[in-house]
């Protein structure tokens, strides 16, 4: 274990060769600049009132996204439930459902503006008639939202999408704000910028294993296999972004699942003792200010599998706002995603499988 731990102690600019470190540090710079893009964009799109009041009565929400560019509108989902007045809906693939029509919002998200199965789903929504607002980076979602004259969010190109997060949620947030669908956000974002500040400095790379959080937890799950517990609210897309980031970070297997749907299946995976689940490293990711029940059902299902699984860890939300609680377990599961991937010996960036799997279908 020294000798793996000694791996973090390091620098890792012979693996990172794209420098994520640089992005993943520098997340509360991310953040403030896609609160300013969003600023801005909402600003223009609905500098006419009554553009305004068209998209304000909208009947429900739809995010179109797949991969990194469809998380932010999880996320989203999760966070204004308890709050926003109008359904939300994620829609990963190529069709859409028979609601879509003009009195729905569409937000149309892909980074690179070339994703397939979302540009299928961005044009049955134009011929719905939806109120479509596109953010990329270019692409074909550019090119389409030039012939059809559809607001155009332009996000900075250059980052992989799984670490250009901030833009992909930030934005959005301005939009609903400006149409006045939810309540400015300024007191829960200054929080959560003072909490990622913090803890971006404790999660770096230069932080010493002894002190930093996210190197002790990818260190424990190396070599492992590590099942991600979320709860319902907020914190359900956050167990599904740790998964994928550990997925397309680290290159290693991951799985998620949610309180306390997961107490009325999972549960019972464990019963029978295997060699499997000696492989298996729980993270439940706790809500601070979660529901008392989730935390309870929690603690009884840890007692009752905590000797048929190889270990218990709970990372518990730092904060009092729906944001911070949010983020900062979001960014700690991209460092410990980060962090695997250096022990793994193996550059983050690249997807490999990803790309080839592209041409494969490109050629068919």
């Amino acid at each position: 274990m020294n000798d793996t731990k000694d791996i973090l102690e390091g620098t890792f600019s012979y693996l990172d060769k794209e420098n994520m470190i640089k992005d993943l540090e520098g997340i509360s710079q991310h953040i403030e600049k896609a609160l300013k893009l969003g600023e801005m964009y909402s600003n223009s799109i609905f500098a006419d009132n009554e553009n305004v009041i068209l998209y304000k009565n909208v009947k429900n929400i739809t995010f179109l996204g797949m991969g990194g560019s469809a998380i932010g509108g999880n996320l989203m989902t999760g966070y204004l439930a308890d709050e926003i007045n109008v359904p939300i809906n994620v829609i990963r693939g190529y069709d859409i459902p028979k609601y879509i029509d003009k009195d729905s919002m569409v937000f149309a998200i892909s980074y690179s503006g070339n994703t397939e199965e979302t540009f299928s789903t961005l044009k049955q929504s134009h011929e719905k008639g939806a109120k479509i607002i596109i953010l990329s980076s270019g692409g074909h979602f550019e090119v389409f939202t030039k012939q059809k004259n559809i607001p155009f969010i332009a996000l900075p190109s250059g980052i992989q999408p799984r670490v250009a997060l901030p833009f992909l949620f930030f934005p959005v947030l301005k939009v609903l704000e400006k149409i006045r669908l939810i309540e400015k956000r300024d007191v829960e974002i200054f929080e959560m910028l003072q909490i990622l500040n913090k803890i971006s400095g404790e999660y770096g790379f230069k932080s010493e294993v002894k002190s930093n959080l996210a190197k002790k937890i990818a260190l424990s799950l190396f070599r492992h296999l590590p099942l991600v517990y979320g709860s319902e609210g907020i914190l359900s897309a956050v167990a599904m972004r740790w998964k994928t980031q550990i997925n397309e970070n680290s290159k290693w297997p991951s799985f998620w699942n949610t309180f306390a749907e997961l107490d009325h299946n999972e549960i019972v995976g464990y019963e029978i003792e295997n060699e499997v689940n000696k492989l298996v490293k729980i993270v439940y990711l706790e809500d601070r200010n979660g529901l008392l029940r989730i935390k309870q059902r929690a603690s009884i299902t840890k007692n009752i599998i905590r000797n048929k699984v190889r270990e218990f860890i709970t990372c518990t939300s730092i904060g009092e706002n729906k944001l911070s609680r949010m983020f900062s377990l979001i960014y700690l599961g991209d460092m410990v995603s980060y962090y695997l991937a250096i022990l793994n010996g193996i550059n983050p960036s690249p997807v490999d499988c990803i790309e080839n799997l592209k041409k494969e279908l490109k050629s068919n």
